[in-house]
């Protein structure tokens, strides 16, 4: 029987983020699509979560929002996870000046309405080697625009609600990888300085580059990473 994998994707971003991923991994592990359950209080996600997992224990891998999402899970119910993998994803709080951004991003949907991600805007999301992969930038956007308007909304508020899960996590006595790209620019790299100088047994790799959906954009990359946390 096949080891079991659940993956948590991110801020609008469904089971198509795996696409590249899931054919490089799914001869050895059983790979399971979580979607981030529709509310803004994490308390809420989680214990969602909580039922909605069947095993006693499981490896978790959140990219992103999901990131911080899995890491809420392992804190809170440490007893039900077997490793974390955080993808692009920092256990830190959002701070003001994210907050007030992406409430300017509600402001601009009331007025102009939901018109999901330009084809420009989800180019400029990936790095600059893959601006001419078509099929990319048409996932991001096809994503963007089908989860639409109300799990935007929500997901994005549940952001204002983070708390910092740094001391938490670090005490976790469980294998513990996050992966992430140094450049990249949707990351807390605050966050990111405060893990590096701090001693845990987290195990950090960085990969150079500004990819943030790296599932993606560096699948091969990924899946070798995914396997060497599975051997931990």
């Amino acid at each position: 029987m096949k080891e079991k994998i659940y993956l948590i994707p991110g801020l609008m971003t469904d089971e198509r983020l795996w696409k590249r991923l899931i054919p490089l991994l799914e001869d050895e592990y059983e790979l399971i699509h979580v979607p981030i359950p529709h509310s803004e209080d994490f308390d809420e996600i989680i214990d969602i979560l909580f039922d909605y997992i069947k095993e006693e224990k499981v490896n978790i891998l959140g990219f992103s929002l999901g990131g911080y999402i899995a890491s809420y899970f392992a804190v809170t119910y440490p007893n039900r996870v077997n490793k974390l993998f955080m993808l692009a994803a920092t256990p830190g709080a959002s701070n003001e000046a994210e907050i007030e951004r992406r409430k300017e991003k509600f402001a601009v949907i009331e007025k102009n309405g939901f018109n999901g991600l330009t084809y420009e805007k989800a180019q400029s999301l990936v790095e600059k080697k893959n601006q001419n992969d078509e099929d990319l930038i048409k996932t991001i956007q096809d994503m963007f625009m089908d989860l639409g308007k109300e799990t935007f909304i929500s997901q994005l508020t549940s952001t204002f609600n983070r708390l910092d899960l740094f001391l938490d996590l670090v005490n976790l006595d469980l294998p513990i990888y996050f992966y992430y790209s140094t450049e990249d620019r949707l990351l807390n790299h605050e966050s990111i300085k405060k893990l590096l100088s701090t001693e845990h047994n987290i195990k950090i790799v960085s990969r150079e580059g500004t990819s943030h959906n790296i599932s993606l954009e560096e699948p091969k990359e990924l899946s070798k990473q995914i396997k060497k946390w599975m051997n931990i």
